[in-house]
């Protein structure tokens, strides 16, 4: 039995993991998605999940303490400062949960004998590259927020996991989805960019392919979402057609027309590659799209 922590366990993805490491399909997750060939029984993990109230990864002496305890065998790393837009006016509370929150449960886990699996994001990418992004290609993020989860992945060891991720949506958190089936509930119209493209990533999804790494020590950088390149607006667009809503209830916009302006710099275009995943052996993850219907078909 392999024995694991979750940090940000109260999170739409820590929730799901938790979830999906006893054994359970979480609410919208695909019960055939099995990414590493194989189902996973309430008896191959034992799982501790800390919400922040539970521990405050900027601790040191906190964090040490706990994986002293606990000695897990994995810890996955999911707690994080998330608001981007509010990172670009709260830069120090940014960096000490997302550099130095990873950096210590990374000296934590080498102290104890654990493996880290710290999950990052797309924004350590500019956007500029005009093509879709593989593990290998330059960083150079655009706003706090990115730069502090890069910061965060450079305060890894070579034999942690970094996983980068973009765009997530799950059933459990308040996210985009939830905020367009609320408006198609209430009929009022939405507006969303056409310039900004990245590759959606389902939270259900996400976690089981967490629980795949926690089963292989791979180490490095690994890109993880669900397959398929699309805008904000084509998500937008879709979701309100699975959520009953006419033709033409979303209306396009681009990044510059948005008013307020955002206080932070999104990449144009940050979708990535999941070949380094597919060549490893893993099942290639679910497309946006199938995802989308899913969550579509729980919620309602």
């Amino acid at each position: 039995m392999i024995k694991v922590l979750v940090t940000g366990a109260a999170g739409q993805v820590g929730q799901d993991l938790l979830d999906v490491l006893a054994g359970r399909i979480p609410p919208g997750g695909d019960p055939t998605f099995q990414p590493d060939g194989s189902a996973i029984s309430p008896d191959d993990f034992s799982v501790m999940g800390l919400t922040h109230h539970d521990l405050d990864v900027t601790d040191v002496v906190a964090v040490h303490r706990t994986v002293g305890m606990v000695r897990p065998d994995i810890i996955v790393h999911l707690a994080a400062y998330t608001a981007v837009d509010k990172a670009e006016s709260d830069a120090a509370t940014c960096f000490a949960v997302n550099e130095v929150g990873t950096g210590n449960l990374s000296d934590a886990a080498f102290e104890f004998g654990a493996r880290l699996i710290a999950v990052s994001t797309d924004y350590v990418y500019d956007g500029r590259k005009g093509a879709t992004y593989v593990e290998s290609d330059a960083t150079n993020p655009s706003g706090v927020y990115g730069r502090s989860k890069l910061a965060g992945e450079l305060r890894c060891r070579p034999q942690d996991t970094i996983v980068r991720t973009s765009w997530v949506m799950g059933l459990r958190g308040r996210n985009v989805l939830h905020v367009i089936a609320d408006r198609v509930a209430r009929n009022e119209p939405v507006r969303f960019v056409t310039d900004q493209v990245g590759t959606p990533t389902f939270a259900a999804d996400l976690a089981r392919a967490l629980a795949s790494f926690a089963r292989r020590p791979l180490g490095g950088i690994w890109h993880v979402a669900n397959r398929g390149t699309t805008s904000w607006f084509t998500v937008a667009e879709t979701a309100a057609r699975e959520f009953g809503a006419p033709a033409g209830f979303v209306r396009p916009i681009v990044t510059d027309e948005l008013s307020p302006a955002p206080a932070a710099t999104r990449p144009p275009r940050s979708d990535l590659s999941t070949q380094k995943w597919e060549s490893a052996g893993f099942e290639p993850m679910p497309e946006w799209t199938a995802g989308l219907s899913r969550f579509a078909a729980a919620r309602n």
